[in-house]
């Protein structure tokens, strides 16, 4: 089952995304800039925000990010967007992009999409208004198939990829040997 928002985010205005349990915020979604890379590390600088993700990383890993991220969005039309308020407050990243064929684990070849917002938008709303513009988008850009993986202990991703309807395809152990991590898959329908 794929969800339906009211209406839809868009790159060049924000759109107020509603839900049945309580509206959900304006969120707006662009193709990140250079100084975006900026942006994302002040959010992202938090051990909580990285938790998950092997702690806080330098700048030049969201200067690298953020530049792919602009060559997925030129050749596939999905990336991970910066996460914007109706203020232009950037709160993080949500989007899509192709899972690293030089991994050695995981869903090589497969779209997966992802969010990760700094820690003062937690509990708002926004990580779910965001999946559901992503889910929007990439349905736009033609892509039939996406996956998340998230950590077995990230209650919080694990919550906003069931709330899209994802189901659970696998539980796997993560490299390292001693943490578990979880696959969600969604068919798009086409609209």
């Amino acid at each position: 089952m794929t969800p339906s928002p009211s209406s839809s985010s868009s790159s060049s205005s924000p759109g107020l995304l509603s839900s049945p349990d309580r509206p959900l915020p304006a969120v707006r979604l662009r193709v990140p800039t250079d100084e975006d890379a900026h942006a994302w590390h002040r959010a992202f600088d938090d051990p909580d925000v990285m938790e998950f993700l092997g702690g806080p990383a330098e700048l030049s890993a969201y200067e690298e990010l953020t530049a792919r991220q602009r060559m997925h969005d030129a050749r596939l039309g999905v990336c991970l967007w910066t996460l914007l308020d109706e203020e232009d407050t950037v709160l993080g990243f949500t989007g899509a992009q192709p899972w690293p064929a030089e991994k050695e684990w995981g869903p090589v070849g497969e779209i997966e999409i992802g969010w990760r917002l700094g820690r003062s938008a937690w509990g708002k709303g926004y990580a779910y208004a965001a999946a559901l513009a992503t889910l929007e988008r990439v349905r736009e850009a033609g892509v039939p198939h996406v996956v998340a993986m998230i950590n077995d202990e990230n209650a919080r991703s694990i919550a906003v990829a069931e709330r899209l309807g994802m189901t659970l395809a696998e539980r796997f152990l993560l490299p390292g040997g001693t943490r578990h991590g979880r696959r969600y898959e969604l068919t798009l329908g086409q609209d």
